[in-house]
């Protein structure tokens, strides 16, 4: 009698079921410890970004440590000076608030006058309702105050998780390669090591391509809104380019505030329209030259893969799952590539190969064959 155990062949409804309700445990799981999640996946990233900066200053015999500790303080240095510049030029706007509130008031009672005369709404009733939803939102007014405290609490928290996380990441990195060699023993260290090389250059090709983007397409946006003319244009444009972070409409959404603004502060509106029409043409460029020759193909992830990854994870984790999904799902890729199982989907998400035309003659052939043979002995180092 054969002892040995028999392999259970289960029918294909029930591997789809399977895979079904694992896929919505994981989804569940995401969700309801993104707390902890997205700090940690915030950390890996900016991990990724510092350790060149700390290998370097390891490498002029500073302490580890202390090479670190340099690190997170330049990092502090960095965010808050940013945050200093963006409350300065907030602060600015309280010179123009009276500005805002006469000109609104105008454009409202423009806004009565046509309901009265074309829409036949009578002014008593637009007062009626405009006192209404008054009331609703001063109704309102303790809890928004509460969650706002709740959340800016909750946001400084996350601050000090990631900067945590960041330090012992940087610190133990020998030791979590020691722990994928442990588990993955049965595969090379070479082929380990080939992986988590490949995810830390595209996070950081990634990351690296993403703020020089953010830079270009900030200057392009505030020499626009100076060419039109339009007040705190630094603030905006760059305001407009880390929405960037959005792909596809990101920077269509950061036209809204500047074009808002002139709209009440200048007396031709269309300015306004030359605003969107600025971000617009950024955008534009953005797509279609900027990111893909500067991040390029390090993440080679295809449009129609990215905008439902971009609706996945923003149903998961909210608006840090937008600016998270897209290194996410490419370093997802970078493991598919590497696992043979995994190899289809992979290439599901990947960009869609062009078709090559045809050799047609002698010449052709012969600047095709070295390539040929350099990319089967890159398939082969691989395998």
């Amino acid at each position: 009698m054969d002892t040995r155990a028999r392999e259970v062949k289960l029918p294909s409804y029930a591997k789809i079921a399977c895979v079904l309700l694992s896929l919505v445990i994981i989804i569940y799981g995401l969700h309801a410890l993104q707390g902890l999640l997205i700090p940690l996946v915030f950390a890996i990233l900016f991990s990724v970004l510092l350790f060149p900066l700390a290998q370097r200053l390891e490498n002029w015999r500073v302490p580890r440590i202390l090479a670190i500790a340099l690190c997170l303080i330049l990092t502090l240095a960095v965010i808050v000076g940013i945050l200093y510049a963006v409350s300065m030029q907030i602060s600015s706007f309280a010179e123009v608030i009276p500005q805002l509130i006469k000109r609104g008031n105008e454009y409202l009672a423009q806004l009565q006058t046509y309901a009265d005369e074309r829409l036949n709404i009578d002014r008593q009733r637009q007062v009626n309702e405009v006192r209404k939803y008054l009331n609703q939102a001063l109704s309102e007014g303790g809890t928004i105050l509460t969650s706002t405290l709740l959340a800016t609490t909750s946001t400084l928290t996350d601050v000090f998780l990631v900067l945590l996380f960041i330090f012992f990441f940087l610190l133990y990195r020998d030791f979590f390669r020691s722990f994928f060699y442990r588990v993955f023993h049965g595969t090379r260290r070479s082929k380990i090591d080939s992986v988590l090389s490949g995810i830390y250059n595209v996070v950081k090709d990634y990351l690296a391509g993403l703020v020089l983007v953010i830079l270009i397409i900030g200057t392009l946006m505030t020499v626009g809104l100076l060419i039109l003319g339009i007040d705190y244009a630094i603030f905006f444009g760059f305001f407009g380019a880390c929405l960037v972070l959005i792909p596809y409409f990101g920077i269509s959404l950061g036209s809204l505030l500047p074009a808002a603004y002139a709209l009440v502060t200048e007396d031709n509106p269309l300015k306004a329209l030359g605003v969107i029409g600025v971000f617009l043409f950024v955008q534009t460029l953005e797509g279609n030259f900027i990111t893909p020759y500067i991040v390029g193909s390090k993440v080679s992830i295809n449009p129609l893969a990215a905008i439902i990854v971009l609706i996945l994870w923003e149903n998961v984790w909210g608006f840090p799952g937008l600016v998270l999904a897209l290194p996410m799902t490419a370093i997802l890729k970078v493991i598919f590539d590497a696992v043979e199982s995994l190899n289809p989907y992979g290439f599901l998400i990947g960009e869609a190969e062009k078709p090559r035309p045809p050799i047609k003659n002698f010449q052709q052939l012969a600047e095709h064959l070295p390539k040929r043979a350099k990319k089967i002995g890159e398939i082969e180092e691989k395998t």
